[in-house]
């Protein structure tokens, strides 16, 4: 058996004891959010998909990011030697196809012990059935998930941010996660909202009974069935309620959090009206920059993704008799909403059909733990007081995996930590977990392997460049047109020329 509050628990212990301070938040002045995947094992005899089976089971951290930053498309390299996403989620993901990787090299060529054992066809694996990945995040993914209702007796979980950090871009093209989703509605200090959330941390959230419309607290929160129409990019957040402006219960909702994420080009966008109609929801949406657009989609929609293509991407599908799937999503304490949280990860794919075989639309849980992030925005505005100086984002993002060499990767605007002008471009300004360098471990796992013994996919005809190889992976290619055509057609896309590396 396991619960939201161990694997919550289990990823806090994690970071304070594997991972060194280079990269962490600076005390009293920075903040930052944690993501993991966290491997379950249970007897081989049972499952533990679901956390209610009381069955005996070993829970591992074997990926963990960190971050809160995504460059401008001013700043992305056609070389794949750059991050161009570092929120948390997507680092702890990327760290996460590492340690794939590296279990596919012990399976394949060492023939060691690994998560992975053989396939029904030639040169494909499968993950061992006795496994399972959950995946946590110490805060509401950005985009669609974080539009959350907010009510008028609701005690909110952090203090307005000032105008003068909402204004200041910190010298760098890309926006951060909590400030840019609340920074709107804190800017007047004398809105009735504003008001509401001058509240210290710590004051227990009320309980909200609530019709099939929503649920918003801070307790531990279960998935249920996914609502039908919640998909809709025509519905507003108000468009969610039974009445517009009245909860069930009574409770007024007086505005939402909101995202700093943007409307796709092509999708309906957002009214801008005040209060609770401010948001469409169910809308595909790019991280924010500051001044400098990026093509990072948001978490939330990255997340539904993987849940419909799995977390491996395209280059290991070639190696994969089927994807390599989440079971759960864990949410740390946060501002969070079960119904959002169903809505952006479940609701919007919930239709999508006729994939090839291997995939589909998994039924994911979704779950809150109590347990607060002590390096999150709020845990660390509540311990500052009166310090002087604003609170602010740390610069740096983590990734860290369970591989024997060098598990560890420090970086800065998607670099390695300390890069310079003159070192961008050489082989030590490239992080461990960018295109290129998963691209070249994938290679030399290739490389390693006889030709006779490689995937059908693989033997077809000679491929040279990032791009083929992620081409060649057929079904996958597949699946994600399939994706496209049925739920994300508006999904941005980066030409072609930023994969023709080698």
């Amino acid at each position: 058996m396991w619960t939201a509050e161990e694997i919550a628990q289990l990823c806090y212990e994690h970071y304070g004891t594997r991972l060194p301070k280079q990269g962490k938040p600076e005390p009293n002045r920075e903040w930052t959010l944690l993501a993991a995947v966290v491997k379950i094992k249970s007897p081989a005899d049972q499952t533990c998909d679901t956390p209610d089976k009381l069955v005996q089971v070993t829970k591992e951290v074997v990926s963990m990011g960190t971050g809160t930053k995504c460059i401008g498309q001013s700043k992305m390299r056609k070389s794949g030697d750059v991050l161009n996403d570092s929120h948390a989620e997507v680092i702890a993901r990327r760290s996460f196809q590492r340690y794939l990787l590296h279990q596919l090299q012990l399976a394949v060529v060492l023939k060691e012990d690994s998560i992975f054992v053989p396939g029904t066809q030639r040169g494909l694996w499968k993950l061992r059935p006795d496994l399972f990945f959950v995946f946590f995040s110490s805060h509401t993914p950005c985009g669609d998930a974080s539009i959350i209702p907010m009510l008028e007796f609701e005690d909110q979980p952090c203090s307005p941010v000032s105008r003068d950090w909402a204004n200041n871009p910190l010298g760098e093209p890309s926006g951060n996660l909590e400030t840019l989703e609340n920074e709107r509605k804190c800017e007047d200090f004398n809105s009735p909202v504003t008001k509401k959330m001058r509240l210290e941390l710590g004051t227990p959230a009320r309980e909200v009974t609530n019709s099939a419309a929503y649920h918003q607290g801070f307790g531990k929160q279960e998935s249920g069935p996914v609502l039908p129409g919640v998909s809709s990019s025509d519905l507003t957040v108000e468009g969610l309620f039974a009445d517009t402006r009245i909860a069930s219960g009574g409770a007024k909702v007086i505005d939402v959090h909101r995202t700093g994420a943007k409307c796709v080009p092509g999708e309906v966008g957002d009214s801008g009206k005040p209060g609770a109609a401010y948001h469409q929801v169910g809308l595909l949406r790019v991280k924010p920059g500051r001044g400098d657009r990026t093509h990072s989609m948001s978490c939330s929609d990255k997340i539904a993704r993987w849940n419909v293509l799995g977390c491996q991407g395209a280059l290991l599908m070639h190696f994969l008799e089927e994807p390599i799937y989440l079971s759960a999503v864990i949410i740390g304490k946060c501002p969070y909403s079960q119904q959002a949280m169903q809505r952006a990860l479940l609701g919007r794919c919930q239709n999508v059909s006729a994939l090839p075989k291997g995939f589909g639309v998994q039924e994911l849980k979704i779950q809150q733990s109590d347990l607060l992030f002590e390096q999150s925005r709020c845990a660390v505005q509540a311990k500052r007081a009166d310090s002087p100086g604003r609170l602010v984002p740390c610069g740096a993002a983590i990734s860290w995996c369970a591989v024997p060499e060098q598990p560890l990767d420090v970086t800065a605007n998607g670099f390695p930590q300390g890069t310079t002008k003159k070192t961008v471009g050489t082989l030590q300004a490239r992080s461990r977990i960018s295109k290129v360098e998963l691209f070249r471990s994938f290679q030399k796992l290739l490389s390693s392997i006889a030709e006779d013994k490689l995937p059908d996919s693989l033997r077809v005809r000679k491929l040279d460049t990032y791009q083929e190889y992620k081409e060649a992976a057929s079904a996958y290619q597949e699946a994600w047109s399939t994706l496209r055509k049925q739920a994300f057609g508006c999904w941005i896309r980066n030409p072609p020329d930023y994969h023709q590396f080698k």
